[in-house]
């Protein structure tokens, strides 16, 4: 069995079938994050209509402009309310994104700041985007002591990754390490211990070289892109579908009831 452990399903038309055809393809669940208050309902509805689909709750560090303060207390409430269902899985997508020169990094800074004190005080992981941030991501990780969770589509350093890993958090591959010329992320999967890393799409967006680049990402591509993942890693994809999973479990405890 696959995890696809990052799916904004919720974007995707036809939620549904695309979880359907996933199935068929042998992905047993799919984690399909929140990105601001006014996907919570859905991302949470789709977890609790359909086989195999967990939930994070989050504030995505590119909406913070768009957001005002409020929606932490959203947050806050919601987890409150939710923190006991076990198809909840993690605080996230949280981080935060320097590589934007649009977004308001003060802001953002302060986003995610109050989400890992929520994490901390909810016991949940995080489920995190990072880019151009390593270093500031991993200092409030150590800060909040949080040591469960994914690094979404990492693409650090060989030392970021293992400063990642130190703390308790796996590294997410998707369809970028299909790309030849991706070198750094294509040996970083070759290179980590197999403990330290899980699958993903991020679909709609990430898409692998095998797809056209106007057509959404989707869910059953995990599987080709745990095939890429085999042949780097010079190992069958029975491997990497066991591998991958059980490191999915012990990011997100709470997938124990898909499995």
């Amino acid at each position: 069995m696959f995890v696809d452990t990052h799916c904004h399903l919720d974007f995707l038309p036809q939620p549904a079938q695309q979880a359907e055809q996933a199935r068929k393809q042998g992905v047993g669940v799919i984690v399909v994050p929140a990105v601001e208050p006014s996907n919570f309902e859905a991302v949470r509805e789709l977890a609790h209509s359909l086989p195999g689909v967990g939930y994070c709750l989050g504030l995505h560090p590119c909406s913070v402009n768009g957001l005002e303060e409020q929606a932490l207390v959203l947050l806050k409430n919601q987890l409150e309310a939710h923190h006991a269902d076990p198809r909840l899985l993690a605080v996230g997508e949280i981080g935060l994104d320097l590589f934007d020169q649009g977004l308001r990094q003060d802001r953002m800074n302060h986003f995610f700041i109050e989400q890992l004190r929520l994490a901390r005080h909810y016991e949940l992981p995080v489920v995190l985007h990072v880019r151009k941030a390593q270093d500031q991501v991993l200092a409030g990780l150590r800060r909040f002591g949080i040591r469960q969770g994914i690094a979404h589509a990492f693409n650090g350093s060989e030392q970021q990754a293992q400063a990642y890993v130190a703390q308790g958090l796996v590294l997410g591959f998707g369809g970028a390490m299909t790309y030849t010329r991706a070198l750094r992320i294509r040996h970083l999967a070759s290179w980590l211990s197999e403990d330290d890393w899980v699958l993903e799409t991020d679909s709609p967006d990430i898409s692998p070289e095998w797809r056209a680049k106007d057509e959404p990402n989707q869910p059953k591509e995990i599987v080709g892109i745990a095939h890429c993942m085999a042949g780097l890693r010079g190992c069958s994809i029975e491997d990497v579908g066991r591998a991958s999973s059980a490191n999915a479990l012990r990011a997100l405890p709470r997938l124990s009831t898909f499995f």
